[in-house]
């Protein structure tokens, strides 16, 4: 890759620049809307909070069942990428049969407790790239790959 037009081959800093790259993309994106709107991405709590006035109380899930989180599972495109975790959709359909009803009990209990579990809410970013030279940054577009679970949880909300 080429960084300040110098050739680089250190994996730690061409992941450095492409996520300043792919963050940059986003601020600019964001500068470009109308003044209206660009005061609701800076604060999106003060947006919330001028939008819904009444506080929603309570909201009750209904729990799930080995036979939906089965449905889900068996819905999902099966393919061989994965997440962090790296479970793809092609090992959780193949092991879906022994592990059907733990992974109803924890789906559950995220729909009960309300607790979206912090190791669900990551991603893996990888560049993908589109056209162009290979050593150009701009040629590459950010995927994120979600693990399965969190997808699944996803479906069953």
């Amino acid at each position: 890759m080429n960084i300040d037009n110098h050739p680089n081959s250190n994996p730690v800093t061409i992941a450095n620049v492409f996520n300043t790259y792919f963050s940059s993309v986003a601020r600019k994106l964001i500068e470009k809307l109308p003044e209206n709107n660009h005061l609701a991405h800076k604060d999106p709590l003060m947006n919330l909070n001028s939008n819904f006035k009444t506080p929603i109380s309570s909201l009750r899930f209904n729990y799930t069942t080995t036979h939906e989180v089965n449905s889900i599972i068996y819905s999902l495109k099966t393919k061989d990428s994965y997440g962090y975790n790296e479970i793809s959709s092609r090992i959780l359909k193949i092991s879906a049969p022994y592990i059907l009803s733990p992974l109803t009990h924890i789906f559950n209990k995220i729909l009960s407790t309300g607790i979206f579990p912090e190791r669900l809410k990551f991603s893996e970013v990888k560049p993908l790239f589109k056209k162009g030279l290979t050593t150009e940054f701009s040629n590459y577009r950010p995927i994120s790959l979600l693990i399965t679970f969190s997808k699944i949880t996803e479906k069953i909300i």
